[in-house]
């Protein structure tokens, strides 16, 4: 092996023509050298999802309750999917759906004012004094501190980070600040493929593509590596492809117009694909990032809470118009089912995302990708406007010790239920039963992911099912 390339370890990029720069993945070839040594065979990931407006939560006793109720049937391991997550059924023995959890001090709080404290479990107070606390992905992020080029990857579908009660992002630093959140896959695509002098700039200006400067040192690498991590470069090198052409589709759904409180209803020209496309492509830069030890922190923030910005347009990739009056419009004939089929199309990509991760061998190590990255996948809010019972998904992490396939259904049957119709809303309303600290979930989170913390937010204990 020369001595350029016995150089090379996980952390290292390929350089290529023109200014740019390619993460890899880590090749067995290069697994006896001496840098490989510098930080641990298989690294730890965590990524967290939020999605807005809660889940429907029809009645028992309603027609829709079989088919469109969020929540499984059934629980620990003996439970069924309904319509809204069914698209995880092959990902069943590595997730764990969670009931009754939520933080103590934001339950008697307005579900859409929840976000900013989803990963924080802080007190915000009103006026000039607030105050938040660190997310949890912030607390890993510190932990695995300069292993990886970034020290985590902060994305929404609105980007910056909002206002003080609706911000769009749900990531917040040690200070309780709010970390402006990315939202244009370009930049984030840009973030792999580096451009490192003004010509190189201008040639992507051109729409040229990033890989076809790199061929030339791929070409000289290849010859280099075995053949199963030649096998692994040219997926790599394919799936980055496929990436770039899906960024260069969403730009599309990027420049769409933004509505207005005053335009309930504006002419947006976008077919159902938009939408889905983009959530896809973010999913992908996500898996790409961890793929190449980019970074091993991730967030993504589905929408805003009410939203009156670009994500409202997500429910147009199942055919509807607008995403927020979803969770109003459940007293409406097929209310539910437009809820629970748009729950549908979320699940089905979160769940194409996990499945990915399960199918792809972990490149630096034993067990699948899956197996050493841990999901959260969660809203604030569960029924309407609900600071209570917050729908949970786990997943992966199987090699940090997590057990999955059961539903743990802390809940009972003492959760709200069925459409508001009027009067008190359900946050409003003396809780039946007292929720769990979901502290207790990360804090158990995090000692799995090698974090000495004792306490996180106001937990009063570990989750030992998980």
């Amino acid at each position: 092996m020369n001595t350029r390339q016995s150089k090379l370890d996980r952390r290292n990029f390929l350089r290529g023509i023109g200014g740019f720069s390619l993460a890899l993945p880590a090749f067995e070839t290069f697994s006896g050298i001496a840098g490989a040594a510098e930080q641990p065979a298989t690294p730890k990931r965590l990524a967290c999802f939020y999605q807005p407006n809660g889940v429907p939560m029809p009645l028992k006793e309603d027609p829709a309750y079989q088919d469109w109720s969020w929540f499984p049937h059934g629980a620990g391991s003996d439970f069924t999917f309904t319509k809204c997550l069914d698209p995880l059924e092959p990902l069943r023995d590595d997730l764990t759906i969670i009931s009754g959890m939520s933080h103590p001090t934001r339950r008697n709080t307005h579900g859409h004012n929840n976000s900013g404290q989803f990963l924080t479990g802080g007190v915000i107070r009103e006026g000039s004094k607030s105050k938040n606390s660190i997310s949890l992905d912030q607390v890993f992020a510190a932990h695995v501190k300069d292993q990886t080029r970034y020290s985590s990857l902060i994305l929404s579908t609105d980007g910056g980070i909002g206002d003080q009660k609706k911000p769009s992002t749900i990531s917040y630093n040690h200070e309780g600040r709010p970390i402006p959140a990315e939202n244009k896959p370009k930049r984030v695509f840009d973030m792999l493929f580096e451009k490192k002098d003004v010509d190189a700039a201008r040639r992507l200006s051109l729409s040229q593509s990033a890989l076809d400067h790199l061929m030339e040192d791929a070409r000289s690498l290849r010859r280099e590596l075995s053949k199963q991590d030649q096998e692994t470069f040219e997926e790599f090198l394919s799936s980055v492809r496929e990436t770039e052409i899906k960024v260069a589709k969403s730009a599309r759904w990027m420049n769409l117009p933004l509505p207005t409180e005053d335009v309930d209803h504006l002419n947006v020209d976008i077919s159902p694909e938009d939408p889905r496309e983009y959530v896809q492509t973010m999913f992908e830069l996500i898996f790409l990032a961890f793929k190449t030890d980019s970074t091993r922190v991730a967030t993504f923030m589905l929408a805003t809470e009410a939203s009156k910005s670009i994500s409202d347009y997500l429910a147009r990739a199942i055919g509807l118009e607008k995403t927020h009056v979803l969770s109003h419009q459940v007293k409406k004939p097929g209310g539910w089912k437009n809820f629970g089929t748009f729950c549908r199309f979320i699940s089905e990509e979160f769940g194409r995302f996990a499945g990915r991760l399960q199918s792809t061998p972990e490149p630096a190590g034993e067990g699948s990708m899956l197996d050493n990255t841990l999901l959260l996948f969660g809203s604030a809010s569960s029924a309407f406007h609900l600071s209570r019972n917050y729908p949970l998904i786990l997943a992966g992490g199987k090699s940090m010790g997590f057990k999955h396939g059961q539903y743990l259904n802390y809940a009972g049957d003492n959760a709200f239920a069925g459409a508001w119709r009027g009067g008190k809303e359900p946050y409003q309303i003396a809780a039946k039963h007292e929720d769990i600290p979901l502290g207790n979930l990360y804090l158990t989170m995090l000692q799995r992911l090698g974090v000495e913390n004792e306490t996180f937010a106001d937990n009063t204990g570990i989750i030992s099912e998980v």
